[in-house]
C-alpha cells in the first residue's frame, strides 16, 4: 500500500511538473533552396497541368524576390522556420551574379535569413580561396584593383556552409564545418551535410586543388555521436547529391527514387530525421528505408529555385525527440507571389551594374528558341548548335584542324533564349552567357579513332540518375547506342561524313579544357596530343549565332538501340 501511494505521488508530481512546464511539442518549418547558381531572377519551369497531368504549363519561377515573399509567408504562419541551403548556391551564375563574382547572390541569401548551406561541387568552380571568401568576406585577391564587384565592400556569408567530407589534403582536417545546431524558437534542429565524394570528377582540377573528398556516409555518420550528446531535438541532413524519380515532384512520398543518393540514405544513421538532397536538379519527395528499415523522408526540389523543399516538422522540446515530418514541394511563382521588397532592391542594384552588357542583342535565331531538352538518345538541338559552333572556331588550321567536336551536356546550363515566348527570336548576351557561363576555354587534341570510340563508351560507365552524360556532337559525326549491350561494347557505327572512323587513323578533336582534362570520367580525353588552346568557349559560341542565323536541325545524330 505504501509503494502504491508513492507511485500515485511520482505520478502527480510529474503532471504538475508537466502542467508548470506547458507543451513539450514545438513545430518547425525547414524550407530549402538547392542547386539555386545565382538565379536572382525568374525563369521558365514546366508544372503539371492541373487540369490534364499528361501535360505541363510553363510559368515563370523561382527569383530571390518571390523567393522572399515565399519565406515570409512561412515565417507569419509559423514564426519557428529556418531557411536552409542545399548546395550550389552560386557557381554556373547567369550574367547578373557572375559578372559580380556572385556577391550580389550572398548578399540575396543573407537578406533571405539562410541559416546553413552545404557545399554543393559548384561552391569549388574557382577555388577554395574563393569559397573561403564567400565565408568570410573580403575583395577578391585576384582583382587587378582589389576591388569588390557589388558593393564597397563584401561581408560575406551570415550562413554557416557545411562540409563534413570536405578536408584540407595537406592537414586531413575539414574546411568547414560538419554540422550546426540552429536555434529555431524553442528548437535546436542540428543540420549536418556533406558533398558527393566524387566532386573532383565534375569540377575543374584547379577548383579543388589541394582538397580531399571523402565518403559521404562515413563522413556524416562519424560526427553522429558527437551531434547526439548535445542532444538536439531533431536531426536533417543536407546532402549535395541527389537522384531522379518516375514520380512528379508534387507526388508525396513516393517509392520510385534511384540514382546515388538511394545508397546514402539507405546508409545515413537512423537519428536523421530527414535527408534534404541536390545535386541533380530533379524535384522529388520520396522515401527510402533508414539503416533501422524505417521510411525516411528523401527530398529534392527544382534548380534555379523554381521548387523550395519544405519539412514541416514537430518535436519534443523536452524528450528532444523528432515526432513528425511532413514534407513537400513548393512552386515559386514568381507571377503569382507576394514579393520581397528588400530583394527587389538587391536585384535592382545587380541589375543596374550589368544590364548594359547582358540586354546586348547577339544575334536573331531562325526559332523562338532552340532548347537544352534531349531526346531518346540523349541528343539536343542546342547541345548540337554548341558543338557545332566549337568545331566552327577550331577547324581552320591555324586554329588546330579540328574535324570533330563534342560538348559535355553538363556544360549547357539553360535553353536558348532563357525565356519564352520570344516573338522577336532574338538572343542576348545575357541569354548566352546564361546557357554557358563557366569561361572554359577550347582545346584541340589529336586522338584516334580507337581513343574516340573508347570515349563515347566511357558515356556509359557512370551514369548518375537523372544526370545525362550523353555528349553532344557536331555536324558530320553520327554513332549508335545500344543500351542491352554490356559496357564497353555498347557504341557501333561510329561515322565522319559518313565514312566508318578507322581505329588507327588520327583525328583532331576540340572539345573544352574542363572535358579536355578527363572532366566528368571521360579520363581517355586527357590521353590526347599535340594539345592547343583556343577560344572561350562562350566566344566561340556568340561568334557562331552572330555569323548565321541559326534554325535548330532535327536532333538525328545520335542513334539509340533499346
Amino acid at each position: 500500500m505504501k509503494n502504491n501511494l508513492l507511485l500515485i505521488g511520482a505520478a502527480l508530481t510529474l503532471s504538475s511538473c508537466s502542467m508548470i512546464l506547458g507543451p513539450s511539442t514545438t513545430d518547425v518549418t525547414v524550407i530549402g533552396v538547392n542547386d539555386f547558381h545565382g538565379n536572382l531572377l525568374p525563369t521558365s519551369f514546366r508544372v503539371p497541368d492541373p487540369a490534364d497531368r499528361t501535360k505541363t504549363l510553363t510559368v515563370q519561377a523561382g527569383g530571390v524576390e518571390a523567393i522572399g515573399g515565399v519565406l515570409a509567408e512561412a515565417r507569419r504562419a509559423n514564426p519557428n522556420t529556418v531557411f536552409v541551403g542545399v548546395g550550389d548556391m552560386t557557381g554556373a551564375s547567369p550574367l547578373i551574379s557572375a559578372l559580380l563574382r556572385d556577391e550580389p547572390t550572398i548578399a540575396a541569401l543573407n537578406g533571405l535569413g539562410m541559416a546553413v548551406n552545404v557545399v554543393g561541387n559548384h561552391e569549388f568552380d574557382n577555388g577554395v580561396a574563393e569559397l573561403t571568401r564567400f565565408q568570410k568576406g573580403g575583395c577578391a585577391s585576384n582583382e587587378p584593383t582589389k576591388a569588390c564587384k557589388f558593393n564597397n565592400t563584401f561581408e560575406g556569408a551570415k550562413f554557416q556552409y557545411l562540409a563534413a567530407n570536405v578536408l584540407d589534403a595537406a592537414t586531413g582536417k575539414p574546411i568547414f564545418p560538419a554540422y550546426k545546431i540552429v536555434q529555431v524558437g524553442k528548437a535546436r534542429i542540428a543540420f549536418v551535410g556533406a558533398v558527393l565524394k566524387d566532386t573532383p570528377t565534375v569540377v575543374t582540377p584547379s577548383g579543388v586543388a589541394g582538397l580531399t573528398f571523402a565518403d559521404e556516409v562515413a563522413s556524416v555518420n562519424a560526427v553522429m555521436p558527437e551531434i547526439k550528446r548535445q542532444r538536439p531535438d531533431a536531426v536533417i541532413a543536407l546532402i549535395h547529391q541527389g537522384g531522379a524519380s518516375k514520380d512528379s515532384f508534387d507526388v508525396v512520398d513516393c517509392k520510385t527514387l534511384s540514382g546515388d543518393i538511394v545508397k546514402i540514405a539507405q546508409g545515413l544513421d537512423a537519428g536523421i530525421g530527414a535527408i534534404m538532397t541536390g545535386h541533380t536538379h530533379r524535384g522529388y519527395n520520396c522515401v527510402v528505408p533508414d539503416p533501422a528499415g524505417k521510411p525516411r523522408t528523401v527530398i529534392q526540389g527544382d534548380s534555379y529555385g523554381h521548387l523550395l523543399q519544405r519539412l514541416d516538422l514537430q518535436v519534443d522540446t523536452r524528450l528532444h525527440k523528432l515526432l513528425s515530418v511532413k514534407a513537400s514541394n513548393v512552386v515559386v511563382d514568381a507571377a503569382k507571389q507576394a514579393k520581397d521588397p528588400a530583394m527587389t532592391t538587391i536585384v535592382a542594384q545587380a541589375k543596374g551594374l550589368t544590364d548594359t552588357l547582358s540586354k546586348q542583342v547577339v544575334a536573331t535565331l531562325g526559332t523562338e528558341q532552340i532548347t537544352r531538352a534531349v531526346n531518346a538518345a540523349g541528343e539536343s538541338q542546342l547541345g548540337d548548335v554548341i558543338a557545332d559552333s566549337q568545331l566552327a572556331a577550331a577547324a581552320p588550321a591555324d586554329k588546330g584542324g579540328a574535324v570533330i567536336a563534342f560538348m559535355n551536356p553538363g556544360g549547357i546550363r539553360a535553353d536558348l533564349p532563357v525565356n519564352v515566348p520570344n516573338a522577336s527570336k532574338q538572343v542576348t548576351y545575357g541569354d548566352v552567357f546564361t546557357v554557358q557561363p563557366f569561361g572554359n576555354v577550347m582545346m584541340v587534341v589529336t586522338l584516334t579513332g580507337a581513343q574516340i570510340k573508347a570515349a563515347l563508351e566511357q558515356q556509359f560507365d557512370n551514369p548518375a540518375a537523372g544526370q545525362n552524360r550523353i555528349l553532344q556532337v557536331s555536324r558530320g559525326f553520327t554513332y549508335t547506342w545500344d543500351n542491352a549491350k554490356p559496357k564497353g561494347e555498347k557504341v557501333s557505327d561510329v561515322k565522319l561524313n559518313g565514312q566508318p572512323l578507322d581505329p588507327g587513323a588520327k583525328y583532331r578533336v576540340t572539345m573544352n579544357n574542363f572535358l579536355a582534362d578527363g572532366g566528368d570520367g571521360f579520363t581517355v580525353f586527357a590521353q590526347g596530343t599535340d594539345r592547343l588552346g583556343g577560344a572561350v568557349d562562350l566566344d566561340a559560341f556568340q561568334n557562331y549565332l552572330k555569323s548565321t542565323t541559326v534554325t535548330p536541325e532535327p536532333a538525328t545524330r545520335i542513334t539509340r538501340l533499346n
